[in-house]
């Protein structure tokens, strides 16, 4: 009773940024945008790959590779951030993910040559953007207890959306100072405005929770309740696989956005390049959405509904002919909204199986699926259209695999979210 009446006394005398936390957590929320923001630009790819493969003289597969390793580092740091958030804090780790990405774009701007770019951008500018990506997510889902999936699905909306300011601020610095001192630019002001913006950042004391909210929902397991490990259970197999799938997909489309608006539809590079601002729209605002869908159905819906919708976007996209800019920009649309979906379901699926306080953790570890998703949907895009001489091929793979992601969805997430639902009431951690 005492412990209860003293967590109930610290919930209501604690302050943030001047603000009774209920109200200056929200803050957070917006500071993890800005921050994902600039962590986004990676997304932007497309915009740069066209100058460098000129500037280079690169080939299609060649340009797709700095954006594949950041994807794969990006991925494999995450994993192993959340080892070490709690031990080194999260304004230490946002400021070494911070400082790494910066150094990664200024030397960016002196390469010469793909295998420098691969090193400067891909590993440099991926450690960077993994080391600091899970922080703002981490930092939401334990000061929005009573709202995990909405308040992750909220923070990395500044992911998705980086694109939409990124993509045509990249091509007017790109057409006015060029895209060796546009890389540069970004790698000052990313820096300065990541560092500034880590100083703000902080967990909640241990075992806070907002005022009059108690832990009480049948959707999710009780952090009272022995906890099943994240190896022994099907559910995490099934959404490693799913998040695998819906990531290459996504992943594959956002790389060749721009080329393929210019090679299929023959469209003009700079409406080709302002439609990846629409595209980041739809990214960006889709994960609110899948978050807030994510807390109220089972995941197993709303994956299907995500590969249902890629399924369409393939076909679209597999019939489509020149001068076809509304069923381009109808298909994309589809593909970035799913990624997108994607990114704030498997969080908020990591955060209702398994524990939160755990979560950086475990979800780490998850995340590992987007980094394979992303070096096989980029590598597999590109070496398509080397080889067929069109990007077109590179739609029938995905449709396939969506079709696959949505019988792993049915058979797996399904019998997992079963048990969890139960184990409220059963106090057994194995199934």
């Amino acid at each position: 009773m005492n412990t209860k009446m003293n967590l109930e006394n610290q919930s209501q005398n604690l302050k943030l940024f001047g603000l009774p936390a209920e109200q200056g957590r929200w803050i957070l929320i917006a500071l993890g945008m800005l921050l994902l923001l600039c962590l986004g630009t990676v997304y932007s790819w497309s915009i740069f790959r066209k100058p460098l493969e000129t500037l280079l003289d690169l080939g299609a597969t060649e340009s797709l590779l700095p954006y594949t390793f950041v994807l794969l580092f990006y991925s494999a740091l995450m994993s192993v951030t959340g080892f070490y958030v709690d031990r080194l804090g999260t304004r230490r780790v946002t400021m070494i993910g911070g400082a790494i990405l910066g150094i990664g774009y200024i030397l960016s701007s002196f390469a010469t040559n793909i295998s420098m770019l691969i090193f400067t951008y891909g590993i440099l500018v991926g450690t960077g953007v993994g080391i600091a990506y899970g922080i703002p997510m981490v930092i939401a889902a334990r000061w929005f207890p009573d709202k995990k999936g909405l308040a992750v699905g909220l923070t990395i909306v500044g992911f998705g959306l980086s694109p939409v300011v990124t993509a045509p601020l990249a091509k007017v610095l790109i057409n006015v100072y060029g895209v060796q001192q546009t890389l540069l630019i970004f790698g000052i002001v990313f820096t300065v405005i990541i560092l500034s913006i880590a100083t703000m950042l902080k967990l909640p004391p241990k075992g806070w929770q907002p005022q009059g909210w108690q832990i009480a929902s049948q959707n999710t397991v009780s952090n009272n309740s022995p906890q099943p490990r994240l190896f022994q259970t099907r559910s995490f197999y099934g959404l490693w696989i799913c998040y695998a799938i819906g990531t290459l997909v996504g992943l594959s489309a956002i790389g060749i956005s721009s080329p393929v608006a210019q090679e299929i539809i023959k469209m003009n590079p700079n409406l080709a390049a302002s439609s990846v601002s629409l595209f980041a729209l739809f990214n960006g605002l889709s994960r609110p959405l899948f978050g807030w869908l994510t807390d109220r159905f089972s995941p197993r819906y709303v994956a299907v509904g995500s590969y249902t919708l890629i399924i369409i976007a393939t076909i679209l996209m597999m019939n489509a002919q020149e001068g076809q800019v509304a069923t381009y920009l109808t298909a994309f649309c589809l593909f970035w909204f799913c990624l997108g979906g994607w990114l704030a379901l498997a969080p908020a699926a990591t955060l209702t199986l398994f524990s939160p306080e755990n979560y950086a953790r475990n979800y780490g570890i998850v995340f590992t699926a987007y980094g394979i998703g992303a070096v096989l949907g980029t590598l597999t895009a590109g070496r398509i259209r080397d080889i067929f001489g069109s990007y077109t091929y590179a739609f029938y793979p995905m449709a396939l695999l969506a079709v696959i992601g949505i019988f792993v969805a049915i058979a797996t997430l399904k019998r997992e979210l079963i048990i969890v639902k139960e184990v409220d009431n059963i106090e057994i951690a194995s199934r």
